[in-house]
């Protein structure tokens, strides 16, 4: 048998990526849903907090272990990011908190546009038109699957455009940083986890006070609590790596788009735990739609022309320029 190619290697690389990250992302929403709704634990940001200590302790042991090298990311870079990246957390609880869940749905549909936009501004990316309308065809199933009673007020519109925004703006960082620096996404996390858990600590009961108005010092912390929110912290693990793996090695675009599978499985299993009052035609339709959108995207992306990069390289002596780099 011939041994297996390298794009056949990458293929299998990135859908085992996908698979870690769905898995993961997917299991860690059950976790909390069910730590929150049977032991009333609904302090979010503290528990993110927990979450990237969890991962810190993770890349000391890699590092220890050899797996993470030493590496170099400026501080202005990592400040940067780590702005970016709390103010999206924040930002998505208050965003939640203050808009209708109709309302929250569609800001974070509005993420994949806002992605794009910055993919057109700073990497000079170039969308076919099947690419195109592939995005937006997602973008309708989900929005068919999700959105029901939209409400806004003032300021529920402005936390949900920090969120979106901020969210954007790390996820593209990720892509950013890796390829600037030549990071890993061990190395990535190994410098940005530490720095994310110091402040979402020392922020999160008091962002969480402000939410909700419970202090996280009186919660009756019991055995089953403990271990949902050990069971959190680990799968968070993964979570966070496997985020970092998947922009590596796509763009933030493409881990939005294809991330909405994560919606519908959300939905799927939500109707299996929960009952079925959460499953109807309009939910199945925008499912069918959504699936059938994301296996365009994919196919128009990876077509010649679908998504590429233009970027122009004069060299030293030479007018020669590259064009269109796919990506």
């Amino acid at each position: 048998m011939a041994p297996a190619s390298k794009a056949d290697k990458k293929a299998a690389g990135d859908v085992a990526a996908w698979m870690f990250n769905v898995v993961t992302s997917v299991g860690i929403i059950i976790v909390n849903k069910a730590l929150m709704a049977n032991y009333g634990f609904f302090f979010a940001t503290t528990l993110t907090g927990m979450h990237f200590a969890t991962t810190t302790l993770m890349t000391i042991v890699l590092r220890w272990l050899g797996y993470i090298q030493a590496s170099h990311l400026p501080l202005p870079d990592l400040l940067k990011f780590v702005l970016f990246a709390n103010f999206s957390i924040v930002g998505m609880n208050i965003s939640l908190m203050w808009n209708s869940v109709g309302f929250y749905q569609i800001a974070k549909l509005s993420m994949i546009p806002v992605s794009c936009l910055l993919e057109v501004a700073f990497d000079k990316i170039r969308y076919s038109r099947d690419t195109k309308l592939s995005i937006v065809v997602v973008l309708l199933g989900v929005a068919v699957c999700t959105v029901t009673d939209v409400s806004v007020n003032t300021k529920g519109f402005i936390a949900a455009f920090v969120a979106v925004w901020s969210t954007a703006l790390q996820q593209y960082y990720v892509h950013y940083l890796q390829r600037k620096y030549s990071l890993s996404s061990f190395n990535l996390l190994g410098h940005t986890a530490p720095v994310q858990a110091a402040s979402l600590l020392i922020l999160g009961p008091l962002v969480d006070y402000w939410l909700t108005n419970k202090r996280i010092d009186h919660f009756a912390f019991n055995f089953p609590s403990l271990v949902f929110i050990i069971l959190s912290c680990t799968i968070a693990v993964g979570t966070n790596l496997s985020q970092f793996i998947c922009i590596g090695r796509f763009t933030a675009v493409s881990f939005q788009v294809i991330g909405h599978m994560k919606t519908i499985l959300v939905l799927i299993l939500g109707f299996l735990f929960f009952g079925k009052e959460g499953l109807n035609i309009q939910v199945v339709v925008g499912m069918i739609i959504a699936v059938f959108g994301m296996i365009w995207y994919g196919n128009a992306s990876s077509k010649p022309g679908g998504k590429e990069r233009r970027s122009h390289s004069i060299k030293h002596g030479s007018d020669s320029s590259q064009v269109d780099d796919k990506v």
